[in-house]
């Protein structure tokens, strides 16, 4: 069986990313130009163009003002999941915050749709060590599938010793799918080559040996990016030094590299790359306690 990958879109304005969090406030978003509508789109197009699925993690906040939108994306065939509703790290809305934002995205969601997301992606990668109760949380919230651990080194994210595969985590209330972005490992070390950010500052190469290695194992990867991404034309901010430079550079090169990468690989949804190799591979995949992994 040739591998299907799993390409995913984290649907988020330019204003909403964290970077910015030191320059715009929350309470002044409604006063920005919302561009993900424009942008999303354009990669609608270009997935339905290269005969390509994906799972778009959607903030509630977006869905509130986009509702047509978020018909359109599930109209084209692609699985809906939940972003959360306005960009929040989980360390900082806690366990109990955390339970309120994933009910009120899924109602959003639900309401839009008919259907309550069973995927989340956390802000930023936000699950980890500080943050144990996650997987509970959102087994709770009806999510069997997560894709929110960097299996990486990183100071602001990541769980360094979680595989680079799918893997099963274990809790009290049930199990979960973890679907770990791409990586290249290479010497022992994961080097994150799956998202939008590496798209842009490293040649296609790089994802290119992440994928092939992922298909020797006989496991699908995950690529990610955001409708940003694919808007060149965005307002910028002064972000500064090295952080506006990984922010900013070759976004005008995004849609390209991203549709080379569609042309020479197959993409479907999260739930297509991992549920469709069947129950018996599933219960192959190795297992481990959120406790184990968080703790």
């Amino acid at each position: 069986m040739s591998v299907v990958h799993a390409m995913s879109v984290d649907v988020e304005d330019w204003f909403q990313v964290l970077n910015m969090a030191h320059l715009i406030d929350r309470a002044d978003w409604d006063g920005f130009e919302l561009r993900c509508g424009d942008s999303t789109k354009r990669l609608l197009d270009l997935f339905a163009a290269r005969d390509a699925k994906a799972t778009f993690f959607c903030l509630g906040w977006i869905a509130e003002r986009l509702p047509d939108l978020i018909r359109e994306i599930h109209a084209a065939g692609h699985e809906i999941g939940s972003h959360g509703y306005d960009h929040r790290l989980l360390p900082d809305l806690g366990q109990q915050g955390f339970r309120e934002d994933l009910e009120r995205t899924a109602t959003i969601l639900n309401d839009i749709t008919g259907e309550r997301p069973t995927a989340f992606r956390a802000c930023t990668w936000s699950i980890g060590k500080k943050t144990p109760w996650a997987m509970a949380e959102l087994l709770r919230s009806g999510i069997t599938l997560d894709s929110s651990i960097q299996p990486v080194r990183h100071p602001d994210y990541g769980v360094p010793g979680a595989p680079t595969t799918p893997y099963l985590v274990n809790t009290d209330g049930g199990q979960l799918l973890e679907f770990p972005p791409l990586t290249w490992d290479v010497l022992g070390k994961h080097i994150p080559v799956g998202g939008g950010g590496y798209l842009r500052l490293l040649p296609l190469v790089f994802m290119r040996r992440g994928l092939a290695q992922k298909e020797r194992a006989g496991v699908p990867g995950c690529i990610y990016l955001h409708p940003w991404e694919v808007d060149p034309d965005q307002p910028r901010q002064k972000l500064g030094g090295l952080r506006g430079f990984r922010h900013y550079v070759n976004l005008s090169r995004t849609y390209d590299k991203l549709d080379r990468l569609l042309r020479d690989y197959r993409f479907g949804s999260l739930a297509t790359a991992l549920h469709g190799r069947g129950d018996s591979w599933r219960m192959k995949l190795p297992a481990f306690c959120d406790s184990e992994l968080l703790g």
